[in-house]
């Protein structure tokens, strides 16, 4: 198991307080993700060349680092999820795998 399973079966373990919805005004953006076996994303890439873990891609979008997208309570924890545009193509599950 590779750093972003562990750190997304980790972060699976853990109920977390709701978050608020984010600004994307000058914020990073998200161009990649990384999914496990299951079809889960477990990791993202950045703009700017960063591999963030999921705790710490929803570390970073709780403190307003990321752009387009929200975070949102669910299953008992918070949830990265792209926000709502109507244009399917930059959902989080529909970018590019790194």
């Amino acid at each position: 198991m590779d750093q972003f399973e562990e750190a997304y079966e980790s972060y699976k373990q853990q109920g977390t307080p709701q978050a608020n919805q984010l600004d994307s005004a000058g914020k990073e953006e998200i161009i990649a993700v990384r999914k496990n076996e299951e079809d889960n994303i477990i990791a993202i890439k950045t703009n700017s060349g960063r591999e963030l873990d999921y705790p710490t891609a929803l570390a970073e979008a709780k403190a307003g680092n990321l752009a387009n997208v929200d975070v949102f309570h669910k299953y008992g924890r918070d949830i990265l999820r792209s926000e709502p545009d109507g244009i399917k193509e930059n959902n989080l599950d529909q970018l590019p795998e790194f």
